[in-house]
C-alpha cells in the first residue's frame, strides 16, 4: 500500500519575539495527527539580532529561552525528516532516501520516461524538440510531496536537496552513457504574475546550487515568459502544448549567447513535456544545436 500523503498548511499567525527572524510553519497532517515545524530555508541567516542588546531575559517566552540554550548547530540542521517526520539530521533521513530515492530505472535518454527502449516509441512516433532529459526520481508519493512544500509552502531548502540529486544522476549517468554537457544553464522562467504570487521561482533555486556543483554557468535571465498561461497541472494532457505554446521568448540581447550553444533547462517537474517542447523550439529557432532537459522529477505515466 502506499504511503498516507500528509496535508501541507501553511500557518502565517506567528507571534515573534522583537529582534528575532519570523520563518513560515508547516503543519503535516498524518490521520488524526498534526505535527508543526517552524523552519529556516535560510541556514545561514542568525534567527537573533546578535547587533541589539537582550534588555532581558526574563522579557522571552519560555521556548525562545530554551532556543537560546540550545547549541548553534542544532537550531540551523533539519531536527525531523521532512516525509516520515522522524528526527533528523538531514532533510531526508538515510531510511527515506534509500526507499524513495534510490531506485535504478532505465529510462529514455530523450524524453526520461521509464522505458527499455531509447527512444521509446512515443519519442519516435512524435519527437520532440529537445535532445535528451536526465531525471533525478519519478513523481510518485510521498516524493510529490517534496516538490509541493517547495512550490507552495516556501520549502527553499528542498531545492538544494533537489539539486544534489539531479548532480548525482548527471554523475551516474555519465558512468554509462556519458552525456555531453550542455554550455550554459536556464531555468525554466515564470511569468511575472505567478513570480509576484509565489515570491521565488522553483526552477531558479534548483538551478543555482546545480550550476554551482557541476561548474556550469547560469543565465537566468535569458528566457522570458510573455504570456500568463493557465497552470499546467489544471488542464488535462491534450491541452496543454495549445496552452503553452508561444509562451516563451529571449530578450533582445540573448541570441548571442544561445546561437551555437548546448542549453540545460531545469525544472522541478516533467509531466507530458509540453512546456520543455515549447522552450527548446524557442531556443532551437534562435541557433541552439542542443537542448537537455535536466529535472527532478518525472511523471511515470505523461499519456
Amino acid at each position: 500500500t502506499s504511503p498516507t500523503r500528509p496535508q501541507l498548511l501553511m500557518h502565517s499567525n506567528i507571534n515573534t519575539p522583537k529582534g528575532t527572524t519570523a520563518f513560515p510553519r508547516l503543519a503535516c497532517q498524518q490521520g488524526n495527527s498534526v505535527i508543526i515545524q517552524t523552519a529556516n530555508p535560510f541556514p545561514s541567516l542568525p534567527t537573533h539580532n546578535t547587533h541589539t542588546p537582550d534588555p532581558s531575559m526574563s522579557a522571552l517566552p519560555h521556548y525562545w529561552l530554551k532556543l537560546k540554550q540550545l547549541p548553534i548547530a542544532h537550531l540551523l540542521l533539519p531536527s525531523h525528516c521532512a516525509l516520515c517526520l522522524h528526527p533528523s539530521r538531514e532533510l531526508l533521513c538515510e531510511i527515506c532516501q534509500q526507499r524513495y530515492l534510490s531506485a535504478q530505472i532505465v529510462r529514455c535518454l530523450q524524453c526520461g520516461i521509464a522505458s527499455a527502449d531509447s527512444p521509446c516509441r512515443r519519442c519516435e512516433t512524435d519527437q520532440p524538440a529537445y535532445d535528451a532529459t536526465l531525471v533525478a526520481v519519478d513523481y510518485l508519493p510521498p516524493v510529490d510531496q517534496l516538490v509541493l512544500a517547495l512550490k507552495f509552502g516556501h520549502r527553499l531548502a528542498h531545492a538544494v536537496l533537489f539539486a544534489r540529486l539531479i548532480r548525482n544522476a548527471v554523475l551516474q549517468t555519465g558512468q554509462s552513457h556519458p552525456p555531453p554537457m550542455p554550455d550554459l544553464l536556464l531555468p525554466v522562467p515564470l511569468s511575472r504574475e505567478r513570480l509576484s504570487e509565489r515570491g521565488f521561482n522553483q526552477a531558479l533555486e534548483i538551478a543555482r546550487p546545480l550550476a554551482q556543483a557541476l561548474g556550469v554557468p547560469l543565465h537566468p535571465n535569458l528566457l522570458l515568459r510573455v504570456r500568463d498561461t493557465t497552470a499546467q497541472s489544471l488542464l488535462h494532457n491534450a491541452q496543454r502544448a495549445e496552452n503553452i505554446r508561444h509562451a516563451f521568448a529571449l530578450t533582445p540581447t540573448a541570441h548571442e549567447s544561445i546561437a551555437g550553444q548546448h542549453i540545460g533547462l531545469i525544472d522541478d517537474v516533467m509531466t507530458t513535456g509540453s512546456t520543455l517542447n515549447e522552450l527548446a523550439t524557442t531556443l532551437k529557432r534562435h541557433g541552439a544545436v542542443r537542448v537537455t532537459n535536466w529535472v527532478f522529477a518525472r511523471t511515470p505515466t505523461p499519456d
